[in-house]
């Protein structure tokens, strides 16, 4: 590294740079008006103890919110411990969160302290909630309520100081209607919901992310990449993201690995549908005809099992992208009943 630069930090989102001067607000990159609405939800919520929910699709950047929620908070010096609630099969995830006392189960060879307890005084985010099992949400429910649990195995009752912030990319609400998630639950993580929004609907914003990562990754890879062409930047404008910016990561990354220019090409990009010439989006008529005939087998109906994104074998937010860029009026199929 050359003296005085600065170095490339391990995290490329810890490196995104704000647009507004707070500093709990690092990692949150963007200037559309959706993305401000998020911002000043965090800044009110921040200093409280109301439990968050985080809600949005896949990639949108829910554990950067659950980051900047800890970091603006009284609570920012004490740790922020995260759970995936779907990474662990049922009997480990209560162990996990709650610690578990020697000969428990087989292999608990001692004691171990759960998430719970190695958060205490900080923040603990437990990222997808909805996989949650009706065991497990009981138990998570006392700890909201009475603010208090046991260790798997064990008796002595502990105390909970934590604040509790969780994320899905699921409709919780429709979850409820299915059976699947307690709505008692459900009122008691929806004290303060914020929505993140998908990529696609944050105008500008997918350029100065697009910025950001070209110039993370040309650093890192030792690359003279300065940039973006205009047709790029038209591809990457034009594209529905439907994985949001993980995706948008993912491609950047890429491109900059393959690039042999200093300013990166539509063509570099590798955008599925997109025309590295024009940077423009295609669709044929015939995708446009498999859209209409599984709208109109599902009479409109977009996301869920019976739905038209499981009948193309896409997903639901895939679809939408590409409904409103054909400019298919979705609703207009609901009156349209199967014989």
């Amino acid at each position: 590294m050359r003296a005085g630069a600065a170095p490339v930090p391990d995290d490329p989102a810890r490196g995104l740079a704000l647009i507004g001067p707070e500093a709990f607000f690092s990692g949150i990159v963007g200037a559309s008006a959706s993305l401000s609405e998020v911002r000043e939800r965090i800044a009110w919520v921040a200093p409280t103890k109301a439990t968050v929910l985080i809600t949005g699709e896949t990639g949108t950047g829910k554990e950067l919110i659950a980051r900047a929620i800890h970091a603006a908070s009284p609570r920012a010096k004490r740790p922020l411990v995260r759970v995936n609630c779907a990474a662990l099969p049922e009997g480990l995830l209560a162990s996990e969160l709650f610690g578990h006392v020697r000969g428990a189960f087989t292999g608990a060879v001692e004691r171990r302290k759960g998430r719970f307890e190695l958060a205490g005084g900080g923040t603990i985010f437990l990222d997808e909630i909805g996989e949650l099992s009706p065991a497990m949400q009981v138990a998570l429910l006392r700890v909201l309520q009475e603010g208090e649990f046991e260790r798997v195995g064990g008796t002595e009752t502990l105390k909970a100081d934590v604040r509790v912030v969780v994320a899905t990319n699921r409709n919780l609400d429709e979850a409820v209607r299915y059976g699947t998630f307690r709505s008692d639950l459900l009122y008691r993580l929806n004290v303060v919901p914020i929505r993140v929004p998908p990529l696609r609907v944050r105008g500008g914003d997918v350029r100065l992310i697009a910025e950001h990562y070209v110039r993370y990754y040309a650093r890192k890879l030792g690359k003279r990449i300065t940039g973006l062409s205009p047709r790029a930047l038209v591809a990457l404008e034009a594209y529905p993201w439907p994985g949001n910016v993980r995706e948008l990561q993912n491609v950047v990354e890429r491109a900059v690995i393959l690039a042999s220019r200093e300013l990166l090409q539509a063509a570099d990009l590798e955008l599925p549908g997109v025309s590295a010439a024009t940077g423009a989006v295609g669709e044929s008529s015939e995708g446009r005809a498999r859209i209409e005939e599984a709208l109109r087998a599902t009479c409109g109906r977009v996301s869920g099992a019976d739905g038209a994104a499981a009948r193309l074998g896409i997903a639901p937010s895939t679809l939408e992208a590409r409904i409103r860029r054909l400019r298919i009026d979705k609703f207009s199929f609901r009156t349209r009943f199967r014989d």
